[in-house]
């Protein structure tokens, strides 16, 4: 049987930081331009900023949302807002001011920490933050902003080094809450617990295969599944974290030399925009670049294969705190050639070692034949899978039916277990590694008066691997064009989700019940080009 603090302590994170500042103490722990910081630093820092959080009437289990690029203050809450005793929601930075407003409204969150370039644009909103008691806002940039309350340096300064314990009574409490999109358009919050997060951080580190000389490279947004738990999981062993505010190409290459980058994540996309660039080279020093996001292709891992990457192809959904598989390298790959490892390596793979195995069943949840042909769903389970959403339990019943989490998505499994992605439920289209629903956008096409019906699909592009198109049926005696629509759906939602060319055909094709056949015209958009669905 366990006993409390002699073979037994609830996991979570934040032992990961108070080890760093015993161990690494004068290590570099962060750096930002001129900014460097060491690991007693930073701890300090993250003390502050949860007392702070405290003296502002956080409560345990309150929410607290931060709106911020990957700075390192967008880092230090990852540990700060659980140390005081509180749930972080990181809101992706790429979101509508509605969008903004609606999770701000649904996590309920008493404090948003953000960024004043965001913030900026939000004026018109932010009287609906009713639940909001403070905003503080971080000028990193030297733009102002009018919806503040208190400049983030001032609120730091509240905060004292008053001791907080880097430890938690209950590991199945939630760390953070992430929202995602999902197929239907509406936020769902994710809820990762601090057993899952320390588990998932343990798992990102043993397959990206991070060392205590590990520095990374913030490509991947922090607010996307907590930066598929690398904040947590590079403090574990010491490594350096290298913020980015943008993803600049010229800078990504810039740090990697000036810096002596070994690690980096990100979706396919910024692969193809790093190797494409003037800059491109061969990495001076041996770099694991790990991709999820999208299905990479394999010219992009043999591209960053040429330029001496070691590409580590991982996949996951929010629901389960970012990466859950991983196509493991086999040591019989070595006598491929390179089109043949690139192909192998494109698969999806095998769970995670923190996972339990992956299935792919059929509408029976029962296991498909390991064929690489026959399609199922995609089914997980293991430490790494959601707590559940927030505040939606119909949603939590309906994603963990059978006692597995429904991925949505369609695969294979191949005679060796590996599993290969070759549709995704509802349609939903990956652009850049964000989550685009077809349905919002449709909706928001058909909210203009002259419209009588839509319909998006993905379509194939060089740079974001799809991107959404769309095709309207006008109503009878009204008119529009197509950059009118377009605008009239970027003044509605993300400007990302917004298709970028509408077609008006003669009509739409149908099923003899009145359903839109999307894959007649996803079909037309694809001839000639290879597409993840298949």
């Amino acid at each position: 049987m366990p006993v409390a603090g002699a073979n037994y302590t609830p996991l979570t994170p934040l032992s990961f930081l108070e080890r760093a500042a015993e161990v690494f103490a004068d290590k570099e722990a962060v750096v930002y331009g001129e900014r460097r910081l060491t690991y007693r630093q930073f701890a300090d820092h993250v003390t502050r900023v949860a007392n702070a959080l405290v003296l502002s009437g956080v409560e345990p289990g309150d929410r607290v949302a931060y709106l911020m690029p990957n700075l390192p203050e967008m880092l230090a809450a990852h540990f700060a807002v659980p140390l005081a005793g509180a749930v972080l929601v990181a809101i992706n930075t790429r979101l509508s001011p509605e969008e903004i407003t609606y999770i701000l409204d649904h996590s309920g969150a008493k404090i948003l920490v953000a960024d004043t370039e965001l913030l900026a644009p939000l004026s018109d909103v932010s009287a609906n933050w009713a639940k909001v008691d403070k905003v503080v806002a971080l000028d990193d940039v030297g733009i102002e902003a009018d919806v503040s309350d208190v400049p983030y340096d001032e609120f730091l300064g509240r905060g004292s080094l008053d001791p907080l314990p880097w430890a938690v009574d209950d590991e199945l409490t939630p760390i953070s809450i992430n929202y995602t999109s999902g197929t239907t358009g509406l936020p769902k919050g994710v809820q990762y617990t601090h057993r899952g997060a320390y588990l998932n951080a343990l798992g990102e580190l043993i397959h990206s295969r991070h060392t205590p000389a590990s520095v990374y490279l913030w490509t991947l947004p922090m607010f996307h599944c907590n930066g598929w738990c690398t904040t947590w999981g590079v403090t574990a062993l010491g490594g350096t974290h290298v913020c980015l505010r943008a993803v600049r190409f010229d800078e990504i290459w810039r740090l990697i030399r000036s810096e002596g980058v070994t690690h980096l994540n990100a979706a396919p996309t910024v692969f193809i925009g790093m190797v494409n660039h003037e800059d491109a080279g061969p990495f001076p020093q041996p770099v694991v670049a790990t991709t999820a996001g999208a299905p990479p292709s394999p010219t992009i891992i043999s591209e960053m294969h040429k330029l001496g990457a070691e590409v580590v192809h991982v996949y996951g959904l929010t629901e389960t705190y970012g990466p859950h598989t991983v196509c493991e390298l086999q040591p019989a790959w070595s006598e491929l050639d390179a089109a043949g490892l690139a192909n192998n390596m494109a698969r999806q793979g095998v769970s995670m070692v923190i996972a339990d195995p992956i299935r792919v069943t059929d509408k029976n949840m029962n296991d498909v034949a390991r064929d690489g042909e026959t399609m199922g769903e995609v089914l997980m389970r293991g430490n790494n899978v959601m707590a559940g959403y927030f505040d939606d339990p119909d949603a939590t019943e309906e994603a963990f039916f059978g006692g597995f989490f429904h991925s949505g998505d369609l695969g294979v499994q191949h005679d060796d277990g590996y599993i290969q992605l070759r549709d995704r439920s509802k349609d939903i289209i990956i652009s850049g590694g964000e989550n685009i629903s077809t349905i919002e956008v449709e909706q928001t096409i058909m909210s203009h008066p002259a419209v009588l019906e839509a319909a998006v699909v993905a379509v194939p592009d060089d740079t974001w691997g799809e991107r959404p198109k769309g095709f309207a049926i006008l109503k009878a005696g009204a008119s529009a064009t197509e950059t009118e629509l377009i605008e009239h759906v970027r003044s509605r939602i993300a400007k990302f989700k917004a298709p970028d060319s509408i077609e008006f055909p003669d009509a739409l094709p149908k099923t003899s019940t009145g359903k839109i056949q999307k894959y007649v015209l996803r079909e037309k958009e694809w001839a000639g080009h290879v597409s993840r669905v298949q």
